[in-house]
Parts: C-alpha cells; structure tokens; sequence
C-alpha cells in the first residue's frame, strides 16, 4: 500500500510539474505574440525581397557586439552567405532558412528575432539565460541566386535539398561544412510549402507544418530524432493558441538526397517548419508572426531542457498533411454537354508568375480537377446550384497592345459579363495586372471548360447574370464582392 501512495504521490508531484510547465510555455509564447509588432523589422515588408535588401540589415548587427558575422562561402553567382553568431552557451542550434530561393518566410521571421535580441525590454532574463545556454548559428538566406530570381532552384537549377549526397552546388557544401564543423546539437530546417496543403482531411489549411525527419528508411526513432518529435510537441501546442487544428505534420519517408534527413542521420537533432497558407495573408505575414513565436519558443524549450518532458507520442497525433484544398472550389454548376446539362464541381488553383525580375507576380489560374470533388475543400468556395456555366463575352474590339486597355472602363465591362479582349498583334507577356483575358490572335475564342484551361467564364441563372470569373479570380454581380486580380494572356 506505502509502494502505491509513494508512486502516485511521485506521478502526481511529475504532473504538476509537467502542468506548471506548460502554462509557463503558453504565457511565454503569448507574450511574444502579444508583443510582435515591436520587434518585427519594418524594412521587410513582402516576401519578394532579395539579398540586396537583407545586407544593411546584417550589417547592422556587426555594430553589436554580440553579433559575430562571418561570411562562410558564396553562391554559384558570387552572392556572399553569411552566417550570424549570437550566444556562448554549450548547445550549439544551427537555424538557416530559403535554401529554396521563393521560401522566405522565416527569413523574415530571423531578422524580427534579431530584433528582440538586440533591444532592451520585457525578455531580458529569457535572453539572458538564451545566450548563456545555448550558441545560436543563423544562415538567413542559403540561395541567394534563387531568391534573386523568386525560384525554388538554385543558378545551376538544382534543388539544394536534393543535393546532400553528391554536393554539386557551392550552397550544398557549405551547408554540410557547418554541420559538420560546428557539430550543431540541434537544427532548424526553415521552408515554406505550397498553401493548398490542408492540415488532415479538413478544410483548414496547414498554415505550419512540422517534420521529425527520418534517417533511415525503416524511420526507425532513436534519440536524436526524437528530441525532435519532443520539441515539435512543444511548438504544437504553443500554435494551438493561434491557429487551431491549422497545423500539419509532414509524412516522414526518408528521402536519401535531403539535407533534413541526413543531418539527422548525421547526428543533429533536426526540426523542419514548413510554412503554408493562412486566410487573407497573401504575404505571409502572420504566418512570419508564426515562425517568430514557433522558433523563439522551440529555443526556450532547448535552453532549459524542456522539451524533455514532451511526450514523443504526442508528435503522431498531428494530422498528416493532406492535399484536400483548391485555391477556388465551385461546387455543383451545371454545364451543357451534347445538348443536355450535368452538374459538376470545379476545382481552381491560381499559379504565381514571377514579373519584373521577381519583384512582383502575376497569376496563371487553371482548372486543375473537373466533375465529383464532393470530398475537396476550397479556400474559397462557391456554391452554384442552380447556376449555369458559359463562356463570357468577347469584346468586339481587337487591342494593339496591353495599353490601349486603358481606354475601357473594365469594371463596367465585367459587370456586363465581358471577360475577353482579342490581341491584333502577338504579345510576349503572359500576365498583366488588368483583371482582363487576353487572347493572341491565333487562339481560339470559345473552347469547352475542361481541365488545364484557364478559368475565365461566367455564371448565369437563367439570363441573369450571377458571377463572373477571369483567371481563376471573380466578380459576384449581385453583391458587388469583387475578388478580381491580374489577368493573363493566352
């Protein structure tokens, strides 16, 4: 009975530690999400920014002296990487982020980190115990040359997370060189991933994403990997707060050429985030906001050990993510085939086009699925029972260029259910911001809706008018909700 009381007395005494704990790790999270705004760092305010932008800010830091900056090699085209040193604590944290160039979200969130390093206020005695425990090692942009350009690959097109084993990329050998210099106890692997990602078979989206990666293909656990599955716990619970059941965990199949599972398997406790789509967060400032809070909260938890007390069993528990999410999904429209009318679901995803060196996009909309999509969700969804789908209109004048759409007052031809202009001579542009289609003049005007088409039709019930679609982006001319955007020529 004496064995019985003392053991539950020690489960209950190790509860409420655990319990104590954790509402320390949510109150400290919600502080820093509370307090965001004033270290987020005003000079990154899109995620098309390149490494010119970046610069002044790192040099800011070689005025601080506890800041060591060292450029650690350069890209295929000559771009300096710089890597930033703060701390002198015995666990060495390897942080580095857009080893894919159009993957900048945490970028942005490193500069805000650095931010509440720098500056005096309420988290003094957390940096001070930060700095003491822990020796930090930030790579804030590993591709350069991708995110010059707004591309995933690198100058030579190759994908550094593909490139572990053979190194071909200058990028790939100096990522390797750190990890294995520096012997990092713990990495931070910082990505984004496509926004259609849905956490589960839901309808939220998978606006963070966690991966304990395997390092091997039987993705055995041993203790490496799973400090990662404790602290991905941890950072779970504190996103939970925000965005609940908007978090997903990726599948876990080992992949030989990646550096996540080879750093793993190399000896580094490996946590990737992947940051996804979040509702009317275009440029990925909340979810930047995320990245803040998941990261700072994640280095807590390794400067006190907390994460020790985490459960690795808690990490399965996370939904998979999931590919049950268009960008558009219009359910239930009626379209005449062969005389007679069907009913079906379209499912619309809008694709980014890189214009003006990157700087800013366009989109190229597409119907990517057609027909029963009972079991999908959309970011946006349209429920057209009873609505008829048909071309739009074409306007009767051809255009000599993309400027001569300044002579129409689109908004009023749109309301009409004019969607199309034809081109009188070839255009090399593929998009442009008119929320408008375009055709060449050897395209077709009027094809059937089917899959790989752009978008771009009307709605009616009957003769009237409901919404009108231009690349994937539409108008509801009952309402007057106008969610056009850029238009595209085809």
């Amino acid at each position: 009975m004496l064995k019985t009381t003392t053991a539950f007395l020690i489960f209950a005494f190790k509860l409420l530690l655990m319990t104590t704990a954790y509402s320390q790790d949510l109150s400290f999270s919600k502080q820093l999400f509370d307090t965001y705004d004033t270290y987020r760092e005003s000079a990154l305010t899109h995620r098309r920014f390149k490494q010119i932008d970046i610069l002044p800010l790192i040099d800011q830091l070689k005025t601080d002296s506890r800041f060591e900056v060292t450029t650690v090699g350069e890209s295929v085209e000559k771009r300096p990487i710089q890597m930033i040193k703060v701390g002198s604590g015995p666990r060495k944290v390897l942080l580095w982020s857009q080893m894919h160039g159009d993957e900048p979200s945490a970028t942005m969130a490193i500069f805000d980190i650095f931010n509440l390093l720098r500056t005096d206020g309420p988290f003094e005695d957390f940096k001070k115990q930060l700095l003491a425990e822990t020796t930090l090692y930030f790579v804030p942009m590993l591709n350069p040359d991708g995110a010059e350009r707004y591309q995933r690959r690198n100058a030579l097109d190759i994908d550094l997370n593909r490139d572990a084993l053979r190194l071909q990329s200058p990028e790939s050998r100096i990522l390797k060189g750190l990890q294995q210099s520096l012997k990092p106890d713990f990495g931070f692997n910082l990505h984004d991933q496509s926004t259609r990602y849905s956490a589960g078979p839901t309808p939220k989206q998978a606006t963070i994403s966690f991966l304990a990666t395997a390092y091997d293909q039987a993705r055995n656990i041993n203790p490496v990997r799973e400090r990662s599955m404790q602290l991905i716990v941890g950072m779970n619970r504190v996103l939970q707060q925000y965005i609940p059941g908007g978090v997903g965990r990726f599948s876990d199949e080992f992949e030989p050429r990646a550096f996540g599972d080879n750093i793993q398997k190399w000896g580094t406790t490996l946590i990737l985030i992947e940051s996804g789509g979040y509702p009317n967060d275009p440029e990925k400032q909340f979810i930047r906001k995320l990245n803040y809070v998941a990261i700072l909260s994640g280095l807590q938890a390794i400067a006190t050990d907390a994460y020790k007390t985490e459960s690795r069993s808690e990490y399965n528990t996370i939904p998979e993510n999931e590919r049950y999410l268009f960008d558009v999904l219009i359910r239930n429209a009626q379209i005449m085939r062969g005389g007679k009318p069907i009913t079906v679901d379209l499912g619309i995803n809008r694709y980014e086009v890189n214009v003006g060196h990157a700087a800013t996009f366009g989109y190229r909309s597409v119907i990517d699925d057609f027909g029963d999509l009972s079991t999908f969700f959309g970011i946006e969804e349209i429920d057209a029972t009873g609505l008829t789908l048909a071309p739009g209109k074409i306007h009767p004048q051809s255009l000599r260029s993309l400027a001569d759409l300044k002579k129409y007052k689109l908004d009023s031809l749109v309301q009409l259910g004019v969607t199309t202009f034809r081109l009188a001579t070839p255009s090399r542009a593929t998009t442009h911001l008119s929320p408008i289609h375009l055709l060449q003049p050897t395209t077709t005007a009027v094809r059937p809706v089917q899959t790989g088409r752009i978008p771009t039709f009307v709605l009616r019930r009957g003769n009237q008018l409901r919404y009108v679609f231009v690349n994937g982006f539409w108008y509801d001319v009952s309402t007057g909700d106008n969610k056009l955007a850029t238009g595209v020529v085809e």
